[in-house]
């Protein structure tokens, strides 16, 4: 890093190579892989680690990318090995497990289910063993970009010390945060999409039996669904992703009101005869939306940056993992050659939307009466099963295999949705209010403004 000593009164310049802001799962992963490739990279985190953060179940296709970044040692340790998902409805007796061992193509046959806090800070602290300059406490102003297209950064630490820096490449990791999608005015809510979470860690939460017992459970009932993801040291994270219309129907505490939700699924809740809270229950909601571009001029989004769908497949950190890890693809080669950015930015931007339409077409119909009966009744003519654990295992980006099985699993669910017009219409016609809601009000588990009602 260089630095160009300014007057007193005035911040000295900090020049870097990529300036990466925000130091979650997809800023370590895309400012780990760009110091490998010898540039000078600093990121800057606004909070500290280890912090709070939902979505703790991974996928078998990130198993890769933890690898090559040479965390998977510590991952073993902190982590609970997860061989599939369980699916039911809220009354079943039996459950049906998806086992990744049996997916289209060979992807691990396995994923963990980690706490988040542990999990960003080791993927944080492995960029500073990459030779990243990472930072914490540090809150970005503002960002202009120079003619050149060098961007100028201005920031703030902990101690209110005025931060400037430029930079030849500018990463937006910032999460839920879009920085860069609020400045620009690309953010976009889903007008198709609309759910809210309440959550909890719990102990003494009764598991899957042998070797299942690492294995995420995901439970239907008639407002959303749930998931119980088994954790370390007899922990289990437990939700529920409701219709906001439900949510605001709330009375008493967060945690009486998540616990009454939970008796809504009898077998669900039978796992909890014996279950004991651990800290507080938190809620959260907006979920979905996007942003029209990805990238332009000296910059790019990687991850919860640019869009974020929805936490059912466990999609989320994968996304932005791999997201970060074609990222930093892409601004290497326009840092060797600046003049191929508009082709480097076209290929990323449609390589990332291949996959995450994939995740989006299943999520977006996630709790719809034709979706439930494919889960329900899995039929593997033409691979057709195989090819739902393959986008469980989060085998959706490159696979022309899994794509093709995907258009006749379109044709499949059209076929349900029609035979059942009448639980589709009204499905349709909640989701559709669900995603017109208008949140106010609330600050959720990321600080984030919702209006279901929650403290």
């Amino acid at each position: 890093m260089s630095v160009q000593t300014v007057g007193a009164d005035r911040p000295a310049v900090e020049r870097v190579d990529v300036l990466v802001v925000g130091g979650g799962p997809a800023g370590a992963t895309v400012s780990t892989y760009l110091a490998r490739k010898g540039y000078r990279v600093t990121v800057l985190e606004k909070d500290s680690h280890p912090r709070f953060h939902i979505g703790e179940s991974l996928l078998p296709c990130n198993m890769p990318i933890l690898e090559d970044l040479g965390v998977m040692d510590q991952l073993k340790g902190m982590g609970v090995v997860k061989l599939g998902a369980d699916f039911s409805l809220a009354t079943d007796e039996t459950w049906r497990t998806y086992y990744f061992c049996r997916s289209l193509n060979p992807t691990p046959p396995h994923a963990y289910e980690v706490r988040r806090s542990e999990f960003d800070e080791m993927l944080f602290r492995n960029a500073t063993k990459n030779g990243v300059d990472t930072r914490e406490h540090v809150r970005v102003t503002s960002v202009e970009w120079k003619a050149d297209k060098t961007s100028v950064v201005r920031a703030v630490d902990e101690n209110k010390k005025e931060l400037v820096f430029e930079a030849r490449y500018f990463v937006d990791a910032t999460g839920r945060d879009t920085l860069l999608a609020k400045k620009l005015g690309l953010k976009r809510k889903n007008p198709n999409h609309g759910s809210a979470a309440i959550f909890g860690h719990f102990k003494n939460v009764v598991r899957r039996p042998g070797n299942d017992q690492g294995n995420i459970s995901i439970y239907w009932f008639d407002h959303g669904w749930m998931w119980f993801i088994p954790l370390k040291d007899d922990v289990m994270s437990i939700g529920a992703v409701c219709w906001p219309d439900y949510l605001k129907t709330r009375t008493g505490t967060t945690e009486e009101f998540l616990l009454s939700t939970l008796k809504l699924a009898p077998k669900a809740y039978e796992r909890m005869k014996d279950a004991e809270l651990m800290g507080e229950v938190r809620a959260t909601g907006n979920y979905s939306y996007t942003s029209d571009k990805m990238t332009g001029r000296g910059w790019l989004m990687v991850g919860d940056a640019w869009a974020f769908i929805d936490p059912v497949f466990s999609s989320g950190v994968y996304l932005a993992m791999n997201s970060a890890r074609f990222g930093a693809e892409v601004v290497d080669r326009i840092l060797k050659d600046p003049s191929c950015e508009a082709e480097a930015h076209a290929e990323f931007e449609r390589r990332i939307r291949k996959g995450v339409g994939a995740f989006s077409w299943f999520i977006y119909r996630f709790t719809t009466p034709g979706m439930r009966w494919i889960f329900q009744n899995p039929r593997n003519v033409y691979q057709l099963e195989q090819a739902v654990i393959s986008m469980l295992a989060g085998d959706v980006f490159d696979s022309k295999e899994v794509e093709r099985r995907f258009q006749v699993m379109r044709l499949i669910y059209a076929v349900r949705t029609a035979m059942d017009w009448k639980g589709s219409l009204k499905n349709f016609v909640r989701r559709k209010r669900a995603a017109l809601s208008i949140f106010k009000g609330v600050t959720t588990a990321e600080g984030q403004p919702d209006t279901l009602g929650f403290k």
